[in-house]
């Protein structure tokens, strides 16, 4: 299997393949609107407005997964951080990253991940950096500014 092959559901529960992104380099991230690290919001923005154009997406999955700080609808969490962080990169239906409901997207990210890492996702805005052929090419914990990677990202749309 590779990542084009998954298929996830998207903000409205509607089954899309993530092979509508084959070609971009993708930053996926498990996130949250009720945590300390939801201000990465603010820069997660700002790279994708800086970069989109160029074939940089990314790709946001709430989690309720960890202290349940991904609260409400996908309606409110959208309307949250479109209101409060101007939000414009997809967001998808809330997943779980870890343990027996664990979206086959997670499977995907941490099987093909820098095996010297954690196969546990230890909370929202873990950070997956996959290159235009859907290799995973770095993990970034929750600590790691979304501004901290982007020369990473930089160098990928080269």
């Amino acid at each position: 299997m590779n990542l084009y092959e998954i298929e996830v559901l998207d903000n409205n529960n509607q089954t899309i393949s993530l092979n509508n992104y084959k070609d971009q380099v993708l930053l996926i991230v498990n996130t949250a609107t009720d945590c300390e690290f939801t201000e990465q919001y603010d820069d997660l923005e700002e790279l994708y407005e800086k970069y989109h154009n160029y074939g940089f997406c990314i790709l946001d999955f709430p989690c309720n997964q960890f202290g349940e700080q991904a609260p409400g609808t996908m309606e409110e969490i959208m309307s949250f951080c479109a209101d409060t962080y101007g939000v414009s990169f997809p967001q998808f239906a809330k997943i779980e990253v870890n343990g027996p409901n664990e979206s086959p997207l997670y499977t995907y990210l941490k099987e093909k991940q820098d095996s010297t890492l954690s196969k546990r996702i230890d909370w929202n805005f873990t950070k997956f950096l996959v290159n235009q052929e859907g290799d995973v090419v770095a993990r970034f914990e929750p600590l790691v500014k979304p501004r901290e990677i982007e020369n990473n990202i930089k160098k990928l749309l080269k």
